[in-house]
């Protein structure tokens, strides 16, 4: 198969590219609107840039009709979001809050979640998590205004919360422990239980 993307249709292009970057860490991301109300919805367009200042990254695709996400509409208006650890345990409430609702509705709520305060930014982070990042916005970056394009969202972490039962016997997190998940092609998902080990060459 050989793909001109200048000629190709934008879905076989979507699927081709979701398939073939792989596996895809999800952001899954809580965030407010102006009055205070909690959205949440996974996103596996996201990677982390940088470690000085700590840098993530998510991209929140426009609609099919060319709208934007609740999640891009909040953090375009309050700056603010939280990103919280998308682990195997909780892979079906993450699924479910993939569901498009209502613009106010929560996902929380739908998928049977509870949430806490954070510490220096309005929206809440997931209780069940391990794992939770208080970000602000840095810059958000338009790439398209076609259904799909994306909108990179750039963000600096100023708190992590990470549970004690994700550590190992030298308080760095173990991938064993945290169990994260992450996304392939379609409806397909990938767990990182199968971990091998090179040492980096010096």
């Amino acid at each position: 198969m050989l793909l001109d993307l200048a000629h190709a249709d934008p879905r076989t292009v979507y699927q081709t590219l979701i398939s073939v970057v792989t596996p895809r860490p999800i952001a899954w991301v809580t965030s407010v609107d102006l009055q205070g109300r909690v959205n949440l919805a996974p996103f596996s367009f996201y990677n982390a840039f940088s470690a000085s200042p700590p840098i993530v990254v998510f991209s929140p695709g426009l609609r099919g009709d060319g709208t934007k996400k609740d999640t891009l509409r909040n953090v375009e208006a309050t700056g603010e979001f939280v990103l919280n650890a998308a682990v195997a345990a909780l892979a079906e409430q993450m699924n479910l809050s993939s569901k498009e609702l209502p613009y106010g509705e929560s996902e929380v709520e739908l998928s049977g979640l509870t949430l806490q305060s954070s510490l220096k930014v309005k929206p809440p982070r997931l209780a069940e998590t391990p794992v939770a990042m208080e970000c602000v916005v840095r810059q958000i970056i338009p790439l398209g205004g076609d259904p799909g394009s994306g909108n990179l969202v750039i963000g600096e972490v100023l708190v992590m919360h990470v549970e004690e039962r994700v550590l190992d016997s030298r308080g760095r997190v173990d991938p064993h422990r945290l169990e994260t998940i992450g996304r392939l092609g379609g409806d397909l998902y990938a767990r990182t239980t199968d971990i091998f080990e090179m040492k980096r060459p010096k």
